[in-house]
């Protein structure tokens, strides 16, 4: 069973801006738990990956170390973190994946606090 971290800005964020819907979202987050390999990828920096979770129009995206994702068996992915570092609408979708690139690039996965 992996473990899902969501950093404290985004988790304000979502509580903030969908209310009482923010439990569904929660709960749409944690289910990676249970199933790490969910979501679509987006790219790579420096071995860790960046995916994507949709939630109607929105995208919420996480950060996970692409080798124990890939070469890993699920039963065996005890010590693997994913993170949840921003959320974006479809309009703003690109500028927040280039976001995350720069600051994986810049301060690697110890810049999202």
């Amino acid at each position: 069973m992996a473990q899902v971290e969501i950093t404290e800005s985004l988790f304000l964020e979502i509580t903030k801006k969908f209310k009482h819907e923010s439990i569904e979202i929660f709960e749409l987050l944690k289910s990676l738990e249970n199933n790490p390999k969910k979501g679509k990828e987006l790219g790579t920096v420096g071995g860790i990956i960046i995916k994507e979770l949709k939630y109607k129009s929105f995208r919420f995206y996480f950060i996970t170390d692409g080798f124990k994702l890939k070469c890993i068996d699920e039963n065996a992915l005890v010590d693997l973190l994913l993170r949840f570092v921003r959320m974006s609408d479809k309009k703003a979708q690109q500028e927040t994946i280039n976001e995350i690139k720069f600051i994986l690039r810049t301060l690697g996965p110890e810049g999202f606090s």
